[in-house]
């Protein structure tokens, strides 16, 4: 089975992915240079782990296509016993992925698939996780090429691994100019300016591991010293929640479509330059909302609650990739479901919907009974346990809270 990002490199990366996101949090607190927001943090993690079960529930068509192509149209010309084939396959990877990259900033529906990479308003390693879960409709189409010349499927997922994991260092602030290397590779100094909605920047440096291909296609740009980069997307996704992150280009174009009136426009909003819009749709926006961070304002029960949820889910999902061989395909869709629901309230929880309380405690409860007394999960796989011990943390946390909540209201009562 050949998926662009189904490598066990990545599954044994994330615990370091989350060390080091650690270390780098620590690090900017102690220089006072700390770019962590909780908000933006929870959203970027909860993101990346529900960007793993598209890929473990195999969806789309590209394993079957991959594998037919590979049987009845492969060309040979590379072999697994030749070590020139990985070097080989490393550069036609990284090539494959810089057109891939370049067209999902260049043309409208690719684009609504990758911007969930980009909404993030801080740059940090956190950003790096901001993964698409809906990659897996065409991304694979770009590396075509690389089947049909006969990488061994062994090269392709492990080179495709190698190269997605390279990509998380480079997400940070705190490392500058590295000299000569900032000709040859993607370094964090150039890959902010990719991630930077400046004007100036916006749409450059898209190569995974090697920036010479920018160079060569003309694409590169480097930092300005006068210009500081402002990341995030030009529209600001201004929300907190996972599913409308990975869906809001979709339906903004859905909505252009239906309100142009003019035909071809329908049509062209879907595949159109990604900055444009029919002239019947374009909003008047405020210069000023270009520098404004969406950060709502929270109480300290809500930030101490999203945190646990955030350490939860965490563990869930990491524990759901360690243990895959014992999950059935049906049990990993539950699990995919439960931990986007979860995200998807705790999200909302953040941007102040303090109803949303409410829904999780309903949610926990129904989850708990749909695994105690239905057995929807494996009860044997320490997977289950651990999201029923996160159903009945949230259920005693929200009753804790709702219980604070009235003995507060009555002692402003009795003080008024």
């Amino acid at each position: 089975m050949i998926v662009t990002d189904k490598s066990s490199i990545i599954t044994f990366a994330i615990p370091v992915f989350m060390l080091l996101i650690l270390i780098e949090y620590c690090y900017g607190v102690y220089k006072g240079k700390s770019n962590y927001r909780l908000n933006d943090t929870f959203t970027s993690l909860s993101i990346g782990m529900i960007s793993r079960y598209p890929t473990m529930l195999n969806l789309g068509l590209q394993s079957l296509i991959f594998v037919y192509i590979s049987k009845y149209f492969n060309v040979g010309l590379l072999s697994i016993k030749n070590p020139i084939t990985w070097i080989v396959a490393f550069l036609l990877y990284d090539l494959s992925y810089y057109w891939m990259h370049r067209m999902h900033h260049e043309i409208k529906i690719l684009w609504a698939t990758h911007s969930v990479h980009h909404h993030g308003e801080e740059f940090n390693l956190s950003t790096a996780l901001r993964q698409t879960s809906t990659g897996w409709l065409w991304k694979w189409v770009f590396y075509l090429p690389m089947v049909f010349l006969g990488v061994p499927g062994e090269v392709f997922v492990t080179v495709a691994g190698i190269n997605l994991v390279y990509q998380f260092w480079v997400h940070t602030e705190h490392i500058g100019h590295l000299g000569f290397l900032e000709k040859i590779f993607i370094t964090p100094m150039n890959h902010g300016i990719h991630h930077a909605k400046n004007k100036e920047y916006i749409d450059a440096n898209y190569g995974g591991v090697f920036i010479i291909w920018d160079r060569m296609f003309g694409t590169y740009i480097a930092r300005d010293p006068e210009i500081t980069p402002v990341y995030g997307t030009v529209s600001a996704l201004k929300s907190w929640n996972p599913i409308w992150a990975n869906f809001q280009i979709f339906t903004t174009m859905f909505k252009d479509s239906m309100k142009t009136k003019k035909f071809s426009d329908k049509i062209k909003v879907w595949f159109s330059k990604t900055y444009w819009r029919p002239d019947d749709c374009i909003e008047e926006k405020d210069p000023k909302d270009f520098y404004i961070k969406y950060d709502p304002v929270i109480s300290t029960d809500i930030k101490v609650f999203s945190f646990l949820q955030l350490m939860f889910t965490g563990i869930v999902s990491t524990s759901v990739l360690f243990f895959l061989s014992q999950i059935t395909y049906n049990e990993i869709f539950i699990y995919a479901v439960a931990i986007t629901i979860l995200s998807s309230m705790t999200g909302l929880l953040l941007e102040g919907k303090r109803y949303m309380y409410f829904v999780i405690l309903m949610f926990s409860v129904a989850g708990i009974l749909a695994i105690e007394l239905f057995g929807v999960l494996n009860t044997n796989v320490l997977s289950t346990t651990l999201l029923s011990s996160q159903l009945y943390v949230n259920i005693l946390l929200v009753c804790l809270i709702y219980i604070y909540q009235s003995y507060q209201g009555f002692s402003a009562a009795r003080a008024r």
